[in-house]
């Protein structure tokens, strides 16, 4: 019976100091919903707000560990230096993920002095499963030329450009554009016919974008250039100089030829102020006038 008490004491007592070490190590949760965000080659980690009491603000450092670290470096792991005790909850991993092997990362939590345990992403992350976006494409029509431009392409892709003339869908011609040029131009094309390009990046063979929707211009030839901005100068200096001939006549017109020029027509009637108006009057009718005799009293 002593036994007993005693071995239930003894299990008590390692229950307590376990909880006891657990609660002075891991004061903190873990971070949760560890994720990776990246599309178009931007790669970011991110993960939710630790909810727990702190008396200063949490701060997140993230480490990773690629096929080098783990098989040259023994295992180990490197600090991603734009995210070392940082309040925010995401961290940019563009540049520190810059091969295609499969990373693992981590992340954990840090309040004062306590520390939580590291919380990990799972899969690990390759960035060749990054999401190609449709790119963003502009064509305009420069002379005989198209300029097909393009905004925020990904690091590393290539650029699918796809050319026809309109109603010869059948007769592509496909122009490969490194991301870094941004803007292509296919010069030398025909006069008054109208031209369709269609677009996708794509980052090695098995990984590439939707295509962008089918834009089409006219082609409005050389000399359009030179035309339109021509047509508004004369336009512009022909009306300078009819305003200019009509002020210069006014200020130095004679009076008397300006009365020849600028006769003044009389006002009709109805618009006359000075109006002489006339009441007929009704003849006066003649006063009756009857005589009185006054007889004096007696």
């Amino acid at each position: 019976m002593i036994r007993r008490r005693t071995v239930s004491l003894l299990v008590t007592m390692m229950k307590m100091m376990v909880l006891l070490d657990l609660n002075c190590v891991w004061t903190l949760p873990a971070p949760s919903h560890v994720s990776m965000d990246s599309v178009d080659m931007r790669h970011v980690l991110k993960w939710r707000p630790l909810e727990a009491p702190c008396d200063t603000a949490i701060l997140y450092s993230v480490q990773f560990q690629g096929e080098f670290e783990l098989i040259v470096l023994d295992g180990s792991w490197v600090d991603a230096h734009e995210c070392q005790q940082t309040p925010l909850t995401h961290c940019d991993l563009t540049f520190d993920l810059g091969s295609d092997s499969d990373y693992s990362l981590h992340v954990r939590a840090q309040c004062g002095s306590l520390l939580s345990p590291w919380s990990q992403l799972s899969p690990a992350f390759n960035r060749r499963d990054t999401v190609l976006a449709v790119p963003q494409m502009a064509v305009t029509a420069v002379g005989d030329a198209l300029q097909v431009s393009f905004d925020r392409l990904p690091l590393t892709a290539v650029v699918m450009v796809t050319v026809w003339q309109k109603g010869g869908e059948l007769k592509p011609t496909v122009y490969r554009m490194p991301a870094e040029q941004t803007v292509l131009s296919v010069a030398a094309l025909q006069e008054g016919a109208v031209y369709c390009v269609r677009a996708h990046t794509i980052i090695e063979p098995q990984l590439h974008s939707s295509s962008t929707d089918t834009q089409c211009v006219s082609i409005t030839g050389p000399d359009a250039a030179w035309k339109k901005p021509t047509a508004v100068a004369v336009t512009v200096i022909i009306t300078a100089g009819l305003l200019f001939a009509v002020f210069w006549s006014v200020l130095h017109c004679n009076p008397q030829s300006c009365q020849q020029y600028f006769h003044k027509e009389p006002l009709p009637l109805s618009l006359q102020t000075d109006w002489d108006i006339h009441i007929p009057l009704s003849p006066e009718e003649p006063e009756l006038c009857e005589q009185i005799h006054v007889v004096p009293s007696v």
